[in-house]
């Protein structure tokens, strides 16, 4: 540790906030709050007794920054974006991608309906779920419809502005016709308010009608109808036997669940809604400072999208667990209680949650392993490979594509800790080259890339890369150097040959031959694919585009739109020539004497 980072350290406020650790290539590594940054920043350079990926993390701090916040409440949604704009290897990311759905019903609306979402918003609307662990519900709607008539149409019902007729769904028994002035706001309303019921928990009267309906159908010889509300009750019967129902009625929480083995760890919630455990979800994550330091950026990440219950019980304690209360009951717009069990049912429930954590956990430590090696640990061994400064925690691979030096075209491809960040993905049309110069093409796009480092405004040109990986072999890999040489570029560069998948350093005349399973590699071999992927299809797309804008240029009255809509519709050139007449015309705009014009042109 230098001196001026020393006084940098002793020079931090007391107050809320939150610090980005970033490595020696300035890229950001961690993202942390804070009610004390002195106190918190300084606390990992203090003591030795540390866990390994809080270890690993001081190894490779080599700057930090910090931004003041009104309030630890503010800490915490400020952490959170910017954990997902930077996506920093040192921290939890969910990257589950699970949004379980919830039936939305807006009790605002004059004739309300049930909608399917996967995002809960602070909107007046009720929302009913996560449906999990096999409960669908587009399932549950269709019951709905079967037992009450909700409308599921898109119409916007307000003040008695009605249709002249019904549509079919009305006729077929599975609307009660708002939208032609066939029921009452209050009739409505007495059906909108069983069908919360239901939603709650309370099936038996749904049951009945379901019954009933099936048994009407079947007297009048119906047997189609009555098939199909039979298989609604089979699906009636599996919701029911997935809710459990030992709670209370009114009984509104979130459980939490955690077990570490000292390097991973898992946290499970269970869901319990009206009295019903709806379902567990698990996850596993790498371990940094235990439970009471992970828990507040784990549960801000997962409740997201998600809806925040009232009560949350946790195993233990956690360090912000006023602030982060704070934060959720904003987020959410009521009190939300952080209730730590000790003892009695809240205490048998946490058990029972870290119980299924520590089995997920032990399910998935394969897996997990797994993942890890290919990525991480193939990341870290790149380092040692390749002998580079840093683990390359962001990798950007660059490929050439053009067909004899036309629509000459260049991808970057970005991973970030080993895995493929799209978001980070561009695109560049070489602009300066003429001709098949794979060699001058190359070095034009690292130019750019390179200007971009300092004044780009873009999140992904602004950052700085580990390591830059080049698709091609000796020729490509020293065209680019010259570059390196001549501005002083200090980032580490290296490339590919497709052929002996043969790695190629600056200044060095032999190259690395690494073994077929040699995960080092396999990262290479995968970023290197990307990118050739990436930018083959950026080619196709711009030399389709140039071939069918010149060709149907020549047809007299195709304006730009129809050129779109054509191609919109077709997707080729031959496919547009193997058209027939009729085929053309169904495309908007288009007459018979422009189809006939446009395959007289195609097909000379």
């Amino acid at each position: 540790m230098n001196k001026s980072f020393k006084e940098k350290l002793l020079s931090l406020p007391i107050t809320s906030g939150v610090y980005l650790m970033k490595d020696r290539a300035n890229n950001i590594i961690y993202v942390g709050k804070a009610k004390n940054l002195k106190r918190r920043v300084n606390s990992y350079f203090i003591g030795n007794d540390k866990p390994i990926k809080t270890a690993n993390l001081v190894d490779n701090i080599a700057d930090f920054d910090f931004i003041l916040t009104p309030s630890e409440t503010d800490a915490f949604l400020l952490e959170n974006n910017l954990i997902k704009k930077h996506q920093p290897h040192f921290n939890i990311l969910l990257k589950d991608g699970k949004n379980y759905p919830y039936i939305k019903i807006n009790i605002t609306d004059d004739f309300p309906k049930l909608e399917v979402t996967r995002k809960v918003k602070t909107d007046g609307a009720k929302y009913f779920g996560p449906y999990i662990n096999g409960i669908s519900p587009e399932e549950i709607c269709k019951i709905v419809a079967r037992a009450f008539s909700l409308r599921n149409c898109k119409k916007n019902l307000i003040n008695g502005k009605f249709a002249n007729r019904p549509c079919l769904n009305y006729s077929m028994g599975l609307c009660s016709g708002p939208c032609a002035g066939l029921i009452s706001k209050a009739e409505y309303k007495k059906q909108v308010d069983e069908v919360i019921n239901f939603l709650k928990g309370d099936t038996k009267k749904v049951e009945e009608i379901l019954k009933q309906k099936m048994a009407l159908a079947s007297d009048s010889q119906n047997y189609e109808k009555a098939i199909e509300i039979r298989d609604e009750i089979k699906s009636l019967n599996r919701l029911k036997q997935r809710y459990t129902t030992q709670f209370p009625k009114l009984f509104n929480q979130d459980v939490v669940g955690y077990f570490s083995n000292g390097i991973n760890s898992a946290i499970t919630i269970m869901i319990i809604r009206n009295g019903k455990l709806m379902g567990v979800d698990s996850f596993s994550l790498t371990d940094m400072q235990g439970f009471e330091y992970v828990a507040s950026t784990f549960l801000t990440q997962y409740y997201l999208n998600r809806q925040i219950p009232k009560k949350i019980v946790l195993p233990s304690q956690i360090v912000d667990d006023i602030e982060f209360a704070e934060y959720l009951s904003q987020k959410s717009g009521q009190n939300v209680e952080l209730f730590v069990a000790q003892k009695g049912k809240n205490k048998k429930l946490t058990d029972m949650a870290s119980l299924n954590a520590k089995e997920y956990l032990e399910k998935s430590v394969g897996v997990t392993k797994t993942r890890e090696m290919k990525t991480l640990g193939a990341i870290e061994r790149l380092k040692q490979v390749l002998n580079l400064q840093s683990v390359p925690y962001r990798m950007e691979c660059y490929d050439i594509s053009h067909i004899s030096g036309t629509n000459s075209v260049a991808s970057m491809v970005v991973f970030l800790n080993g895995e493929p960040a799209k978001s980070h993905y561009r695109k560049f049309n070489i602009k300066t080259v003429v001709g098949n110069d794979d060699f001058a093409s190359m070095q034009e796009v690292l130019t750019r890339r390179l200007e971009k480092l300092q004044s780009s405004d873009d999140q992904s040109f602004s950052s700085t890369p580990n390591l830059i990986v080049l698709d091609g072999g000796k020729g490509q890999l020293s065209s680019v150097v010259e570059i390196w040489k001549e501005k002083n570029i200090n980032i580490s560069l290296c490339s590919l040959a497709k052929q002996e998948e043969e790695v190629f350093l600056p200044n060095q005349a032999e190259s690395i031959k690494l073994k077929k399973s040699d995960v080092a590699l396999q990262v290479l071999q995968r970023i290197r694919d990307e990118a050739h992927r990436y930018a083959i299809t950026f080619h196709r797309s711009k030399r389709t585009k140039s071939m069918t804008e010149s060709v149907l240029d020549k047809v007299q009255g195709i304006g730009k739109v129809k050129k779109q809509l054509i191609f919109k519709k077709f997707g080729t050139i031959d496919a547009i020539k193997n058209a027939t007449v009729n085929e053309l015309m169904l495309v908007k705009g288009v007459t018979e004497t422009e189809a006939i014009n446009i395959l007289n042109v195609l097909n000379r």
